[in-house]
């Protein structure tokens, strides 16, 4: 830990005296999470300045060697990328004049959870913010009813999700009685032995009242609705992110401040 110490500080020093007379500007990070196999975006906007030339963003990200992406004077700059993200990164080219300096990131990995640092430079300055960036798998369920030989009963199922997710019913009449019911839920491992298809059973359905299959663990909520009458039967589904919408970081502190501090947390870990 003492030469990865002396190694990092030797590396980040000559940036730090490069940036020496600069002013610090305001560089804002969100909360982001990512669902696997699907585009993310990490967001992260900062100062705009008009000048694109004089723009370089670069995200990277805690114990990966090389950059997660690079971009300046208007263009990308990879050749420092790390493997492990090569062909599935990009940032918003048509929007960084406005300060957005969020990275897509595409076919989301379970590994690619983890702290990232979005460092900007422009011709007024420097700055940088740091995000924690959370993984896993989430899906919309779909709810309908199915005749078994004992009567009606609900089905709801989802086809990915990751971690395990619990599953739980309501079940009211339109009087705004609260129904007894009876569920089963069963999980099945995917072909790619890591996410869980989630199928539950809601018994002894019955006309008049409307039921809730709710799916949900520490990365999503998902929430199916069916409402059931003696002549129609009404659908709703929703999909929510957890804790996403109130955490971001945002500084004005000079990148190599920065950089500083995410070294001391790499060598905390």
């Amino acid at each position: 830990k003492k030469d990865i110490k002396i190694i990092g500080l030797a590396f980040l020093t000559p940036g730090c005296f490069l940036l020496a007379g600069k002013r610090s500007i305001n560089v804002t990070a969100l909360r982001s999470l990512g669902n696997m196999g699907q585009r993310s975006v990490l967001g992260c906007t900062f100062e705009p300045d008009i000048r694109m030339g004089s723009i370089t963003i670069r995200w990277a990200k805690a114990g990966v060697a090389g950059l997660v992406h690079e971009f300046k004077g208007g263009k990308d700059h990879l050749q420092e990328q790390d493997a492990s993200f090569q062909g599935r990164t990009a940032v918003f080219a048509d929007q960084v004049i406005g300060g957005n300096a969020s990275l897509e990131l595409r076919d989301v990995q379970l590994s690619d959870a983890g702290t990232y640092q979005c460092s900007v430079t422009t011709a007024r300055g420097s700055g940088a913010a740091v995000l924690q960036y959370r993984t896993g798998a989430f899906s919309t369920p779909k709810v309908r009813v199915e005749n078994g030989s004992s009567g009606d009963m609900l089905q709801c199922e989802a086809p990915r999700w990751f971690p395990r997710p619990a599953v739980r019913w309501t079940a009211y009449s339109d009087t705004g009685e609260h129904l007894p019911h009876i569920a089963n839920t069963s999980y099945e491992l995917n072909a790619e032995n890591i996410t869980l298809k989630v199928v539950s059973f809601l018994h002894n359905v019955t006309a008049n009242a409307t039921y809730t299959c709710v799916i949900e663990n520490n990365i999503a909520k998902a929430t199916g609705n069916i409402k059931v009458t003696d002549f129609s039967i009404t659908r709703e589904t929703r999909l929510q992110l957890v804790n996403l919408n109130a955490e971001s970081v945002s500084s004005s502190l000079p990148a190599c401040h920065w950089m500083l501090l995410f070294l001391l947390y790499l060598l905390s870990v």
